[in-house]
């Protein structure tokens, strides 16, 4: 019997050694081949850990981040649709470097009549215009936006110089910045505000023509500090229009003059509401901090009714104190309905808020604050608790733009207050999703100029959870028996995306201007990987607490790509590399499939490969011990005596051997499989990813078996594996519930199900309907 184990142990060395073979892939074993394998540690793309950053993912003991803080005098000139503005900026400089001169971002400058924006794509003719854009591209001198800056002065008032390229605006220092200085400058500036109506500007006013009010939101309004860091020194990259914003962390005193009877609400706290609030309006307040169940209307339809009839000439100063933000915005308008409840946020109270013109009843009034509430409630559960004490929504056409404490909304009714469902779920989405931006990128402060999928991506994700979540908690909204109808986050909705035209599909980790379709790229694909992670490769719990703790450890810092991929990883204990490679850093898709089965009986005769194995060595089966032999049952060299037979069937000494070294309570659990199956897997995809397997048998009974992903590691073009099985295998699926975004789902099952024609699939409709 030693003599029969030694033996055996050999030919599963023979096998083994043939088995690992086989799951090469063929160029690994080509000779000068540079490796490939997705899962490969990321060392080439990742930055070296440093004193900054460390490798697990946490701000190093040497991290340091800039403060900016600002004062500033803000006038609205609502006659001609001007915003004139004077600031004092406290740079404070905490780098271990010392800073010859500083860089300013000028966002305005992108809509200046000499901005390079409008030149930096190509265009052709297009064969057919509205009356307005033909007018607007081909008649008119454009609009005359852009910063004019009235004089850039130190702490004494004497002038600094600076220099103005594109976007970016350098203030040349007297003397070197050194590392724990500070720097007090003035500028004084002003701007035409643009319609954002057109062209989609970010911020500006839009124009009521039947009753001559604008409504203003305000934003990228004054010259504002670039980020310094760690990664990239100064970030001074132009904005072109898609990059967002990089921006430093700082405390701003804003006092905002507008016309007296405008309603106004900005980042920051209101330092004097008894002045620019009516008795009635504090009343109403006070009660707004008692209402947790629903909004306070502060102002009403019917006053901001009749506001819109007049025009007053005086003036009224809001003053703000914002601490802690990296941004400042602000809105303001005669035409706005205002309303707020208070929201529960762990051991405190934050405001929700709602600003909008009747143009958005009912469905402002009846849905946007409660949507805000439930996104501070939803964000704060997977992140950390809202930590500012408001959040504001602002009804403002065809916008989608978010601010420290405040964003713009689009979703506007029908004249007649009539409203789509579309038109429901697209206000409350743009509601959640721009709300949850205050998370990410305002609190965990990413660089949107580069990344523009950290702030994006990430908050599409939770934008998902979060639509799901106020449709479990408002049932009475969703149609009965339905879920939120999310348009990005499921992995069905991102396929037409990643089945399309390679030429026209950019990496994630790209640049936002030099992408093809910013929405895909930076906005679903991201936001549908993070929810396959969660629920198909990590699972929730060891997801939500890495994306916690990653939130958690940046909260009000600048983390890069790296700071998340590494947190993921260290606080869960997944090796994630080949995910962060396949998903972001290529445009590879996924397709798996069932390739092949093949049916084997058990013999305790050889089969055609062990034979030549026998061959190839001079071996007899004398030579050998009792073996298990699985014969492919189809195949035209097996011999017919060798069809058919249960290990109940084979020969007594061999299954001696079998039990040889099994207790006796163990040989009673055994159960004698009638049934293998090679089956082979194979991945026309590049994405490897868990391969999830539903396995049907002819009694009605069915299993699942999801392989871990790195079943891929060898082979990265298919696996096979053997199933033994008490009853006849009849069918396989693979991805059965859809959750890998796996873009071909032809090849999923066996036998291969036949996808009927379009003609047939016409005929079907015309039956259905």
């Amino acid at each position: 019997m030693n003599q029969f184990k030694s033996i055996t142990s050999t030919l599963l060395v023979f096998f083994v050694a043939f088995s690992f073979a086989q799951e090469q892939t063929k160029t690994e074993r080509e000779p000068g081949h540079t490796n490939q394998n997705k899962f490969r540690q990321m060392y080439q793309e990742f930055a070296t850990p440093n004193m900054y950053r460390s490798a697990s993912g946490t701000p190093g003991p040497s991290y340091y981040q800039q403060q900016a803080d600002y004062k500033m005098d803000i006038e609205l000139d609502d006659r001609n649709a001007r915003l004139y503005g004077e600031e004092t900026i406290t740079y404070h400089n905490n780098a271990p470097d010392a800073l010859e001169f500083l860089w300013l971002q000028l966002d305005q400058n992108v809509r200046a009549r000499d901005s390079k924006s409008p030149l930096r794509n190509g265009n052709g003719v297009n064969v057919a215009y509205t009356t307005g854009s033909f007018a607007q591209t081909y008649m008119t001198e454009g609009f005359d936006g852009g910063f004019r800056i009235d004089h850039v002065k130190d702490a004494s008032g004497k002038s600094l110089p600076y220099t103005i390229n594109q976007t970016m605006m350098r203030v040349d220092l007297p003397e070197p910045l050194k590392t724990g200085e500070k720097v007090s400058f003035s500028i004084k500036w002003w701007y035409n505000i643009p319609d954002h109506t057109v062209d989609r500007a970010r911020s500006g006013y839009e124009y009521f023509e039947k009753d001559g009010n604008r409504a203003y939101v305000i934003a990228q309004f004054f010259p504002r500090m670039a980020v310094y860091s760690d990664v990239e020194g100064w970030q001074n990259h132009q904005f072109w229009g898609s990059g967002e914003f990089a921006l430093p962390f700082g405390n701003y005193d804003v006092n905002i003059t507008v016309p007296a009877d405008h309603v106004l609400d900005a980042t920051g706290k209101l330092l004097n509401r008894k002045e620019v609030f009516s008795k009635e309006m504090m009343k109403r307040y006070g009660e707004a901090q008692r209402s947790y169940d629903k909004p306070v209307l502060i102002v009403t339809q019917e006053e901001a009714e009749a506001a819109e009839k007049g025009f007053s000439e005086k003036k009224k100063t809001w003053k703000f104190r914002a601490e802690n933000v990296r941004d400042y915005a602000f809105a303001s308008s005669r035409k706005f309905i205002w309303d707020m409840q208070a929201v529960r946020i762990g051991d405190r109270d934050v405001m929700a808020v709602s600003l909008y013109p009747k143009e958005g009843n009912p469905l402002w009034e009846e849905l946007s604050t409660k949507a805000v509430a439930s996104t501070l409630k939803s964000y704060s559960a997977h992140t950390f608790d809202y930590p500012y004490h408001k959040a504001i929504s602002v009804h403002a056409k065809n916008q989608g733009m978010e601010y420290p404490m405040i964003c713009w909304n689009y979703g506007r009714p029908n004249e007649d207050g009539s409203y789509s469902e579309r038109t429901k779920y697209g206000m409350i989405s743009v509601i959640i999703h721009e709300v949850g931006h205050n998370f990410f990128p305002m609190i965990v402060n990413s660089d949107e100029r580069q990344w523009g999928w950290m702030d994006e991506g990430l908050d599409t994700f939770m934008q998902y959870l979060a639509e799901q979540e106020f449709g479990e908690a408002f049932p009475e909204v969703i149609a009965p028996n339905d879920k939120y109808p999310s348009r990005r986050g499921a992995p069905s909705k991102i396929i037409p995306y990643m089945s399309g035209d390679q030429s026209t599909i950019a990496p994630i980790m790209s640049n936002p201007e030099n992408v093809f379709q910013l929405g895909p790229n930076a906005y679903a694909k991201p936001a549908t990987a993070l929810n396959i992670l969660r629920e198909t490769v990590m699972g929730r719990e060891l997801f939500d607490h890495a994306f916690k703790t990653y939130a958690q450890r940046w909260m009000f810092k600048h983390p890069t790509p790296e700071d998340f991929f590494r947190t993921m990883e260290d606080a869960s204990a997944v090796d994630l590399d080949w995910f962060w490679r396949s998903w972001f850093y290529t445009t590879d898709y996924v397709d798996i499939g069932v390739k092949g089965v093949k049916k084997y009986v058990v013999s305790d005769k050889p089969g055609k490969e062990m034979r030549e194995y026998m061959e190839a060595r001079n071996m007899t089966e004398s030579d050998l011990p009792p073996l298990v032999y699985l014969v492919e049952e189809d195949r035209e060299d097996t011999d017919k005596d060798m069809m058919g037979k249960s290990p109940s069937e084979i020969s007594a000494p061999l299954k001696e051997f079998m039990m040889d070294n099994l207790t006796a309570e163990e040989r009673a659990r055994i159960k004698e499989p009638k049934y293998f199956y090679e089956v082979t897997f194979d991945k026309p995809g590049g994405i490897p990813m868990p391969l999830i397997v539903e396995y049907t048998y002819a009694d009605g009974s069915t299993e699942q078996v999801t392989y871990p992903p790195e079943i891929w590691r060898r082979n990265d073009a298919e696996v096979k594996r053997v199933i033994s099985a008490q009853t006849e295998l009849v069918a396989i699926t693979v991805d059965p519930r859809a959750e890998t975004a796996d873009i071909d789902v032809t090849n999923n099952s066996w036998p291969r199900k036949e996808s009927p024609s379009e003609f047939n699939q016409f005929k079907e409709g015309i039956k259905g309907d």
